[in-house]
Protein backbone atom coordinates (compact mmCIF):
# COMPACT_ATOMS: atom_id res chain seq x y z
CA UNK A 1 0.00 0.00 0.00
CA UNK A 2 1.30 3.33 -0.99
CA UNK A 3 1.18 6.35 1.70
CA UNK A 4 0.69 9.07 -0.83
CA UNK A 5 -1.33 12.00 -1.21
CA UNK A 6 -4.24 10.69 -1.41
CA UNK A 7 -4.47 8.63 1.08
CA UNK A 8 -3.64 11.33 3.02
CA UNK A 9 -6.42 13.24 1.73
CA UNK A 10 -9.24 10.57 2.21
CA UNK A 11 -7.80 9.70 5.73
CA UNK A 12 -8.28 13.71 6.69
CA UNK A 13 -11.41 14.26 4.98
CA UNK A 14 -13.31 11.23 6.46
CA UNK A 15 -11.81 12.49 9.95
CA UNK A 16 -11.80 16.16 9.87
CA UNK A 17 -14.69 15.29 7.74
CA UNK A 18 -14.96 15.15 10.67
CA UNK A 19 -17.99 17.01 14.03
CA UNK A 20 -24.66 16.07 13.77
CA UNK A 21 -36.34 5.32 11.63
CA UNK A 22 -39.20 4.49 13.68
CA UNK A 23 -41.91 6.49 15.84
CA UNK A 24 -40.19 7.21 19.24
CA UNK A 25 -42.21 7.05 22.83
CA UNK A 26 -43.33 8.94 25.08
CA UNK A 27 -43.68 9.05 29.05
CA UNK A 28 -47.27 9.26 30.50
CA UNK A 29 -48.28 10.66 33.81
CA UNK A 30 -49.15 9.50 36.62
CA UNK A 31 -50.66 10.94 40.45
CA UNK A 32 -54.21 10.13 39.83
CA UNK A 33 -56.90 10.93 37.68
CA UNK A 34 -57.22 14.53 38.39
CA UNK A 35 -53.38 15.52 38.18
CA UNK A 36 -52.62 17.88 35.31
CA UNK A 37 -50.46 15.66 32.63
CA UNK A 38 -46.90 16.70 33.12
CA UNK A 39 -45.27 16.98 29.37
CA UNK A 40 -42.76 14.38 28.37
CA UNK A 41 -39.17 15.34 27.62
CA UNK A 42 -39.62 14.32 23.93
CA UNK A 43 -43.54 16.21 23.99
CA UNK A 44 -40.75 19.54 25.27
CA UNK A 45 -38.44 18.73 22.87
CA UNK A 46 -41.14 18.87 20.23
CA UNK A 47 -43.23 22.26 20.99
CA UNK A 48 -40.61 24.52 22.89
CA UNK A 49 -37.99 24.18 19.77
CA UNK A 50 -35.31 27.14 21.24
CA UNK A 51 -35.42 25.74 24.46
CA UNK A 52 -34.50 22.92 24.05
CA UNK A 53 -32.17 23.49 21.59
CA UNK A 54 -30.58 25.69 23.95
CA UNK A 55 -30.31 22.75 26.71
CA UNK A 56 -28.94 20.52 24.25
CA UNK A 57 -25.98 22.87 23.98
CA UNK A 58 -25.89 23.22 27.21
CA UNK A 59 -25.37 19.63 28.13
CA UNK A 60 -23.51 18.62 25.26
CA UNK A 61 -21.37 21.42 26.37
CA UNK A 62 -21.07 19.51 29.54
CA UNK A 63 -20.08 16.51 28.03
CA UNK A 64 -16.19 15.22 28.10
CA UNK A 65 -16.58 12.72 25.79
CA UNK A 66 -18.48 11.03 23.16
CA UNK A 67 -17.76 7.96 20.76
CA UNK A 68 -18.95 9.02 17.27
CA UNK A 69 -19.70 6.96 13.46
CA UNK A 70 -19.11 8.45 10.42
CA UNK A 71 -20.49 7.37 7.24
CA UNK A 72 -21.22 9.60 3.55
CA UNK A 73 -19.56 11.26 0.68
CA UNK A 74 -17.02 14.05 1.09
CA UNK A 75 -14.84 15.74 -1.52
CA UNK A 76 -16.24 13.23 -4.10
CA UNK A 77 -14.50 9.98 -1.84
CA UNK A 78 -16.17 7.31 0.37
CA UNK A 79 -16.21 7.97 3.83
CA UNK A 80 -16.54 5.63 7.06
CA UNK A 81 -15.15 5.89 9.78
CA UNK A 82 -15.70 5.61 13.53
CA UNK A 83 -13.88 6.84 16.76
CA UNK A 84 -13.96 8.88 20.10
CA UNK A 85 -13.77 12.46 20.41
CA UNK A 86 -12.55 14.18 23.84
CA UNK A 87 -14.74 17.21 24.37
CA UNK A 88 -12.14 19.65 25.88
CA UNK A 89 -10.08 21.95 24.98
CA UNK A 90 -8.78 21.67 22.67
CA UNK A 91 -11.04 18.95 21.60
CA UNK A 92 -9.33 15.99 20.96
CA UNK A 93 -9.94 12.61 18.40
CA UNK A 94 -8.85 9.22 17.67
CA UNK A 95 -10.80 7.91 14.33
CA UNK A 96 -10.04 4.98 12.06
CA UNK A 97 -11.08 5.47 8.67
CA UNK A 98 -10.34 3.21 4.78
CA UNK A 99 -8.11 4.37 2.33
CA UNK A 100 -8.45 4.09 -1.21
CA UNK A 101 -6.72 0.34 -1.07
CA UNK A 102 -8.89 -0.80 2.04
CA UNK A 103 -7.00 -0.40 4.57
CA UNK A 104 -6.89 1.21 8.00
CA UNK A 105 -5.48 4.55 8.66
CA UNK A 106 -5.79 5.77 12.16
CA UNK A 107 -5.56 9.79 12.59
CA UNK A 108 -5.42 11.98 15.70
CA UNK A 109 -6.38 15.52 16.12
CA UNK A 110 -5.27 17.68 18.40
CA UNK A 111 -6.99 21.09 17.91
CA UNK A 112 -6.10 22.33 14.93
CA UNK A 113 -3.93 19.71 14.19
CA UNK A 114 -3.84 16.37 12.69
CA UNK A 115 -1.82 13.50 12.92
CA UNK A 116 -1.71 10.55 10.48
CA UNK A 117 -0.37 6.98 11.30
CA UNK A 118 2.08 5.78 8.38
CA UNK A 119 1.49 2.12 7.62
CA UNK A 120 4.28 0.06 9.10
CA UNK A 121 5.48 -0.96 5.63
CA UNK A 122 5.83 2.59 4.45
CA UNK A 123 7.77 4.28 6.97
CA UNK A 124 11.16 3.16 5.88
CA UNK A 125 10.39 5.47 3.12
CA UNK A 126 9.48 8.08 5.41
CA UNK A 127 12.30 8.76 8.12
CA UNK A 128 11.22 6.03 9.84
CA UNK A 129 8.66 7.82 11.39
CA UNK A 130 5.53 6.80 12.97
CA UNK A 131 2.79 9.69 12.38
CA UNK A 132 2.35 12.65 9.66
CA UNK A 133 1.51 15.83 11.30
CA UNK A 134 -0.63 18.39 9.25
CA UNK A 135 -2.04 21.82 10.46
CA UNK A 136 -5.30 22.07 9.53
CA UNK A 137 -5.17 25.59 8.88
CA UNK A 138 -1.99 25.67 6.58
CA UNK A 139 -1.91 21.86 4.96
CA UNK A 140 -4.95 22.16 2.94
CA UNK A 141 -3.65 25.13 1.33
CA UNK A 142 0.13 23.92 0.60
CA UNK A 143 -1.61 20.37 -0.34
CA UNK A 144 -4.36 22.25 -2.51
CA UNK A 145 -7.00 20.23 -0.58
CA UNK A 146 -8.77 22.01 2.69
CA UNK A 147 -9.77 19.90 5.67
CA UNK A 148 -11.16 22.36 7.97
CA UNK A 149 -14.78 21.78 6.77
CA UNK A 150 -14.76 18.07 7.85
CA UNK A 151 -13.39 18.93 11.46
CA UNK A 152 -15.73 21.19 12.55
CA UNK A 153 -18.50 19.01 11.25
CA UNK A 154 -17.78 15.91 13.91
CA UNK A 155 -18.15 18.03 16.86
CA UNK A 156 -21.99 17.53 17.85
CA UNK A 157 -22.17 21.08 19.38
CA UNK A 158 -21.62 23.42 15.98
CA UNK A 159 -24.31 21.64 14.70
CA UNK A 160 -26.64 22.36 17.61
CA UNK A 161 -25.13 25.70 17.72
CA UNK A 162 -26.17 25.77 13.98
CA UNK A 163 -29.71 25.06 14.33
CA UNK A 164 -29.75 27.60 17.22
CA UNK A 165 -28.62 30.70 15.19
CA UNK A 166 -30.77 29.96 11.90
CA UNK A 167 -34.41 30.96 11.34
CA UNK A 168 -37.05 28.42 10.50
CA UNK A 169 -35.34 25.57 12.42
CA UNK A 170 -38.57 22.46 12.00
CA UNK A 171 -39.70 19.85 14.09
CA UNK A 172 -39.91 17.01 11.68
CA UNK A 173 -41.05 14.30 14.65
CA UNK A 174 -40.26 11.70 17.04
CA UNK A 175 -38.09 8.86 15.63
CA UNK A 176 -35.78 6.02 17.06
CA UNK A 177 -31.97 6.33 16.49
CA UNK A 178 -29.75 3.71 17.39
CA UNK A 179 -32.70 2.52 20.05
CA UNK A 180 -33.02 5.89 21.52
CA UNK A 181 -36.44 7.73 21.64
CA UNK A 182 -35.08 11.30 19.82
CA UNK A 183 -36.93 14.38 18.65
CA UNK A 184 -36.14 15.21 14.76
CA UNK A 185 -34.96 18.96 13.81
CA UNK A 186 -33.77 20.56 10.60
CA UNK A 187 -33.05 23.30 8.63
CA UNK A 188 -31.61 24.85 5.62
CA UNK A 189 -28.69 27.24 6.28
CA UNK A 190 -27.59 29.66 3.89
CA UNK A 191 -23.65 29.63 3.48
CA UNK A 192 -22.74 32.68 5.55
CA UNK A 193 -24.59 31.22 8.57
CA UNK A 194 -23.13 28.09 8.27
CA UNK A 195 -19.64 29.79 8.36
CA UNK A 196 -20.76 32.17 11.35
CA UNK A 197 -20.13 28.67 13.56
CA UNK A 198 -16.77 27.83 12.18
CA UNK A 199 -14.01 28.43 14.30
CA UNK A 200 -12.48 31.61 12.89
CA UNK A 201 -8.68 29.95 11.95
CA UNK A 202 -10.56 27.78 9.79
CA UNK A 203 -13.14 30.02 8.30
CA UNK A 204 -11.66 31.65 5.16
CA UNK A 205 -10.68 27.90 3.69
CA UNK A 206 -13.93 26.70 4.00
CA UNK A 207 -15.47 29.67 2.72
CA UNK A 208 -13.10 29.21 -0.10
CA UNK A 209 -13.76 25.42 -0.83
CA UNK A 210 -17.62 25.88 -0.30
CA UNK A 211 -17.54 28.76 -3.18
CA UNK A 212 -15.20 27.10 -5.30
CA UNK A 213 -17.54 24.09 -5.76
CA UNK A 214 -20.87 25.93 -5.28
CA UNK A 215 -22.41 25.74 -2.40
CA UNK A 216 -25.69 27.87 -1.36
CA UNK A 217 -26.90 26.63 1.69
CA UNK A 218 -26.31 23.54 3.58
CA UNK A 219 -29.43 21.38 5.13
CA UNK A 220 -28.75 20.35 8.91
CA UNK A 221 -30.57 17.70 10.39
CA UNK A 222 -30.50 16.89 14.67
CA UNK A 223 -31.64 14.28 16.55
CA UNK A 224 -32.12 14.46 19.96
CA UNK A 225 -32.49 12.43 22.52
CA UNK A 226 -34.37 12.17 26.01
CA UNK A 227 -30.97 13.61 27.91
CA UNK A 228 -30.58 16.86 25.16
CA UNK A 229 -27.69 15.20 23.66
CA UNK A 230 -27.61 14.67 19.92
CA UNK A 231 -27.34 11.17 19.06
CA UNK A 232 -27.15 12.07 15.44
CA UNK A 233 -26.40 14.68 12.73
CA UNK A 234 -26.88 14.57 9.42
CA UNK A 235 -25.48 17.46 6.42
CA UNK A 236 -26.36 17.72 2.56
CA UNK A 237 -24.03 19.76 1.40
CA UNK A 238 -25.00 19.84 -2.43
CA UNK A 239 -21.74 18.81 -4.57
CA UNK A 240 -19.50 18.55 -1.17
CA UNK A 241 -21.31 15.84 -0.21
CA UNK A 242 -23.02 14.27 2.77
CA UNK A 243 -22.04 13.10 5.85
CA UNK A 244 -24.28 11.01 8.86
CA UNK A 245 -22.74 11.39 12.62
CA UNK A 246 -23.69 9.22 15.36
CA UNK A 247 -23.34 9.51 18.50
CA UNK A 248 -23.32 7.53 21.72
CA UNK A 249 -21.16 6.62 24.61
CA UNK A 250 -21.61 10.29 26.09
CA UNK A 251 -18.79 10.78 28.94
CA UNK A 252 -16.99 7.51 28.56
CA UNK A 253 -13.65 7.16 29.69
CA UNK A 254 -11.16 8.41 26.46
CA UNK A 255 -7.22 9.31 26.10
CA UNK A 256 -6.28 10.82 22.91
CA UNK A 257 -2.47 11.55 23.16
CA UNK A 258 -0.08 13.99 21.17
CA UNK A 259 2.63 11.31 19.34
CA UNK A 260 6.34 12.19 20.55
CA UNK A 261 8.16 14.56 18.25
CA UNK A 262 10.78 11.61 17.25
CA UNK A 263 8.30 9.70 15.68
CA UNK A 264 6.74 12.27 13.82
CA UNK A 265 7.27 13.50 10.31
CA UNK A 266 5.70 17.50 9.74
CA UNK A 267 4.07 17.07 6.05
CA UNK A 268 4.31 21.01 5.64
CA UNK A 269 8.10 20.85 5.82
CA UNK A 270 8.10 17.52 3.35
CA UNK A 271 6.16 19.22 0.95
CA UNK A 272 8.78 22.22 0.51
CA UNK A 273 11.09 19.82 0.62
CA UNK A 274 9.48 17.81 -2.58
CA UNK A 275 9.20 21.49 -3.95
CA UNK A 276 12.18 21.39 -4.15
CA UNK A 277 13.38 19.05 -6.20
CA UNK A 278 11.16 19.86 -8.65
CA UNK A 279 11.77 23.29 -9.39
CA UNK A 280 15.82 21.89 -8.92
CA UNK A 281 15.00 20.15 -11.86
Amino acid sequence: MSFGKKSVAVAVSALTALAVSACGTTSGGSGGSNAPKQPSVLELLASDLKGSLQKTAEATDKSDSVTVAMTGTAGGEKVEMRGVLDLGDPVKAEMTTTDPEGGSIVVRMIGAVIYVEIPAEDRSSMDGKRWMKMDLSEAGKQAGMNFGKQFEDIDPIKQVKTLLATEGTKVVGQETVNGAATVHYTVTTPMATYLEQIDAKLRAGVEQQMTKMGVKEITTDLWVDEQYRPRRAALKMGPLGDLVMDYTDYGKAVTVETPPTAETLDFAEMLKGLQGLTASN
